[in-house]
């Protein structure tokens, strides 16, 4: 029987599905399930690049991230109200914005930004890495419609990008934690990887002991195989 609370396999997904065109205004969008993890994505363009872009003749793509206050099992208070993003936040959009980045040709947009908004409506765990493959569904669709109105250089964008969770939960390597995996696991990493199999960046915290060389291999295993689904339901997603 499975250790996992889901009672999926150590190397199982939770079903996941990608939405497109949910946002009526907006140049991308797609709403991005992972179980009961739920964020929609949407992607604007900005016809003028950053002020410290000005002038170099290229463009850039970043991210911002926010929960809803019904998102989890407690209200939480709206973050505009403190007048700030928490540091938690400020580092998954951060991540977002990098992951997106890392596979785009910036020349190809010319001077003009791009920002996806991903913002949680139900959190279950595994919401940045939900955030992010939902954000290249939002960021192709955008690049679409710049396409179709010849506002592209060339070729922008350069793969796909997705990302999923693993950790060792009861001493064993499982995949896609969610929130009861995720809380009480002894390790947790994010993996982001792209469609050839590029690592994009790895983020690992051992919650007790400290994980293996060993453990941390197959956390990427697991990871690798993981997000080559992802990239096939993107695929089909956009076809």
């Amino acid at each position: 029987m499975s250790i996992r609370p889901s009672k999926r396999a150590p190397d199982a997904m939770r079903p996941v599905s990608l939405e497109r065109g949910v946002a009526r205004y907006a140049e991308g969008s797609c709403l991005v399930k992972f179980g009961e993890t739920h964020v929609l994505c949407a992607a604007s363009l900005e016809d003028k690049a950053p002020g410290w872009l000005r002038g170099q003749g290229r463009g850039w793509v970043t991210a911002e991230y926010a929960m809803l206050p019904r998102a989890t099992h407690e209200r939480t208070r709206r973050e505009v109200t403190s007048g700030k993003p928490s540091g938690r936040t400020q580092e998954i959009q951060r991540l977002i914005g990098r992951s997106l980045r890392a596979v785009v040709d910036l020349k190809m947009i010319g001077e003009r930004q791009i920002t996806v908004d991903c913002d949680v409506l139900q959190a279950d765990g595994g919401t940045r890495t939900a955030s992010i493959t939902g954000a290249w569904i939002a960021l192709h669709d955008c690049l679409a419609w710049m396409k179709a109105r010849d506002m592209l250089k060339g070729p922008a964008l350069k793969d796909h990008v997705a990302a999923v969770s693993c950790g060792i939960y009861k001493g064993e390597p499982v995949l896609d934690l969610d929130y009861a995996e995720d809380s009480s696991a002894e390790t947790d990493a994010n993996f982001v990887i792209t469609g050839s199999g590029g690592i994009v960046e790895v983020q690992g915290t051992a919650e007790g002991a400290p994980f293996s060389e060993e453990e941390l291999l197959q956390l990427l295993a697991l990871a690798k195989t993981g997000c080559g689904g992802l990239v096939e339901l993107q695929k089909l997603a956009v076809a």
